[in-house]
């Protein structure tokens, strides 16, 4: 009997266990909700620091842009876009961080390449897929084969594509996903500037 009832209580205490730490972190974000705060190793024009989303916002609004992998079409022209327009949202007081499970030496390339980051926004390694958890996203398991545009293999999962728009309070302003919005890469770009320049 008190064998039965131990073996209750060790399944009660993994159920709560599990409860209190993956399930509560692919919870879905809405918007109105606090960000949740974050650090990363992240790169900028070639160069690796420590990223933390609450010194960010200090500065003012944060656009988080998660995306599959560095080198993959549609996160090319993403990143290129956001480049491009980093004078905009800069000028509407917000900063860029971009999100994905790549290695920070592929983000080191990505950063500082002339046709995508362009070494004016910061991209940020989750190779475990952490901070997508933290945000309601789930992480796909890598692609056998897959390769990117250099023809390197790719050997991590992806996040998908997905962004947040933090206003300064650390609130989320909006958040919009090519999965459920059926939005392409650069109307992300588009659509975090409209709204940041409302905030």
């Amino acid at each position: 009997m008190i064998k039965k009832y131990y073996c209750l209580a060790i399944l009660s205490f993994s159920f709560s266990f599990i409860s209190s730490s993956g399930l509560a972190q692919s919870t879905k974000l809405s918007k109105g909700d606090a960000a949740p705060a974050f650090n990363a190793q992240a790169s900028l024009a070639g160069s690796e620091f420590d990223y933390s989303l609450k010194k960010a916002l200090d500065k003012g609004t944060v656009v988080v842009y998660f995306y599959p992998s560095a080198y993959t079409g549609g996160c090319d022209l993403e990143a290129h876009e956001f480049a491009e327009m980093n004078d905009q949202f800069k000028a509407a007081g917000a900063t860029i961080i971009g999100v994905s499970a790549d290695d920070i030496q592929r983000l080191n390339a990505f950063s500082s390449d002339s046709n995508y980051c362009a070494g004016k926004i910061p991209v940020a390694s989750d190779p475990g897929g952490k901070i997508a958890a933290s945000y309601g996203l789930t992480m796909s398991p890598p692609k056998a084969g897959a390769k990117d545009v250099r023809g390197q293999d790719i050997n991590h999962g992806f996040i998908p594509r997905t962004t947040f728009v933090i206003d300064k309070q650390g609130k989320i302003a909006a958040i919009f996903s090519s999965e459920t919005d059926h939005i392409s890469p650069d109307q992300h770009v588009k659509k975090s500037l409209e709204i940041v320049k409302t905030l």
